[in-house]
């Protein structure tokens, strides 16, 4: 990859940018240097997300209210329909509407208990099509869900995947936001599979930044994503090198989002861990210039 030739063949594209709600004082500080070095580039959303078994309702509200109140940002609320009454989380989509929030992001989400398998609340949503018809019930919400190159890691197969993919669509959601995936070749398989599958809304990757490499690798085991023997070579012995980790993740992404244009894709979902720095370079690289902000 050179860079004069990404720049030469580039196309419009949209992104979007996800953030997670602060649990301590300099935690926000950092969230919202995040957001506002990210603003000026204009995403098409922003979202939130919400801990396991809503762990962080509170909190996720509190950031996207935020977000509506001092940016000209349009911000997306996680929600997951686990450990909850639907008459708990019908009181939360009707408290996003009230505050402005037109866009969520449709979850099944995780047992509170780390590891549990995963059982519907008694008087709760069972699935997320479920959920989807409840939101779309209360509002004219736009809903986003999520899709799995690599197999979701509770799914017996892609095929069940793809059905519950295309019963979430048939409920009402507008956009498919991928895992994170350092396989392009997956990510593209699984937008051909899902246009043969009769699923028409857009597959948006997921880009994860790779700085914090042993995390992240920590996080692909919990979720079904796969790290290449390539990928882990770049890390060898940079564990106390944050400088050079930062270099290699950019390179890595750079390289990341030119393949996937290449396959075709124009719009980009990057999981930002509330740094900004890496997502802004990579998304100049894009040709994303940013806009002065009224």
């Amino acid at each position: 990859m050179r860079l004069r030739d990404v720049v030469a063949d580039l196309r419009p594209i949209k992104v979007s940018f996800e953030f997670f709600p602060p649990k301590t004082e300099e935690m926000e500080e950092q969230l919202w240097r995040a957001v506002k070095r990210l603003e000026p580039l204009q995403p098409a959303f922003v979202s939130v997300t919400y801990g396991a078994g809503g762990s962080t309702r509170d909190r996720t509200h509190a950031t996207v209210k935020r977000i509506v109140d001092e940016t000209t940002l349009k911000p997306a609320a996680h929600l997951t329909c686990v450990a909850a009454a639907r008459s708990e989380v019908d009181g939360v989509v009707s408290s996003y509407w009230q505050a402005g929030v037109r866009h969520i992001v449709a979850l099944r989400g995780d047992m509170p208990e780390p590891g549990a398998r995963y059982a519907a609340h008694p008087q709760g949503y069972a699935s997320t099509p479920e959920l989807i018809g409840g939101i779309r019930g209360i509002g004219d919400f736009s809903v986003s869900v999520s899709c799995y190159p690599e197999r979701h890691p509770d799914s017996p197969s892609f095929e069940h995947d793809l059905d519950l993919l295309k019963r979430k669509v048939d409920a009402g959601a507008t956009r498919a936001i991928g895992q994170f995936c350092f396989d392009n070749d997956a990510v593209a398989r699984l937008r051909d599979r899902a246009d043969r599958w009769g699923i028409s809304v857009p597959i948006v990757p997921g880009l994860m930044p790779s700085t914090n490499f042993k995390g992240i690798a920590r996080m692909a085991a919990r979720c079904g994503a796969s790290i290449p023997r390539w990928l882990a070579s770049l890390y060898e012995g940079l564990d106390n090198d944050l400088e050079s980790r930062r270099i290699v993740a950019a390179a890595v992404l750079a390289e990341q989002v030119q393949e996937l244009c290449a396959h075709g894709f124009d719009q980009f979902h990057f999981y930002t861990l509330n740094q900004a720095d890496l997502t802004y370079a990579t998304c100049r690289i894009l040709g994303l210039a940013p806009k002065e902000l009224s």
